[in-house]
């Protein structure tokens, strides 16, 4: 029986890829991580969508991060801003992070597989969405464990318009749409529309809708 473990934030690209690994792998568990992100709404929806998925849950506090780093992410008080070298949103070290604990839990329940939604093609250019940070993390995992890890990363080389088609392809499109939290400010499916998070998920699925009916 192959396991596979989700990091599981609640929003678009995880929960895509939650709907992934449920096609691909017999049994599957979540994990999601309390670091003192911006907002709780979605840790809410991560929690909903479980539900709805029946689909375990397992919750890891690593909210010491929040006092290693300076960040919006977790600091509701800045403002977002894209000016510097990587987008103040940045969280230093959080993938490793999650990634790390996330394979710790999946070999306590037996698992090879974790899941996470990063992607390099798309994205706000942060170096730990990188392919060759993630390949180089999987190797390290697996002899710091002497544990044959698989990080599987299947959004890696899509864009947003591709994923919104992943999603669409997998019939899982307008749960997508409505459940999950993408926005910096917490504002559930479409999302507050100004900030960036938002304008690249409205972007792309602007996009992937002008050739489709939906």
């Amino acid at each position: 029986m192959e396991k596979a473990v989700v990091v599981f934030s609640g929003g678009q690209d995880s929960t895509t890829c939650l709907f992934w690994a449920l096609e691909k792998f017999d049994e599957v568990e979540t994990v999601t991580f309390i670091y003192g992100q911006r907002n709780d709404s979605e840790i809410d929806a991560s929690t909903q969508i479980a539900g709805d998925l029946n689909v375990k849950q397992t919750f890891i506090n690593v909210s010491e991060l929040n006092q290693l780093t300076v960040n919006a992410m977790t600091r509701p008080e800045m403002e977002i801003d894209e000016s510097g070298t990587y987008p103040n949103t940045f969280v230093d070290g959080r993938n490793h992070i999650f990634l790390s604990y996330a394979a710790i839990y999946a070999k306590s329940i037996g698992a090879n597989n974790v899941i996470t939604g990063v992607s390099e093609t798309d994205f706000s250019g942060y170096p730990d969405c990188r392919n060759d940070f993630i390949q180089s993390l999987n190797e390290t995992l697996n002899l710091a464990m002497d544990y044959a890890f698989k990080i599987h990363t299947p959004l890696m080389t899509l864009n947003k318009a591709e994923t919104w088609k992943l999603a669409d392809d997998m019939d899982a499109f307008h749960y997508i749409r409505e459940h999950t939290v993408t926005c910096y400010e917490g504002v559930k499916g479409d999302g507050c529309g100004e900030c960036p998070s938002c304008k690249l998920r409205n972007e792309g699925l602007k996009k992937y809708q002008e050739g489709h009916s939906l």
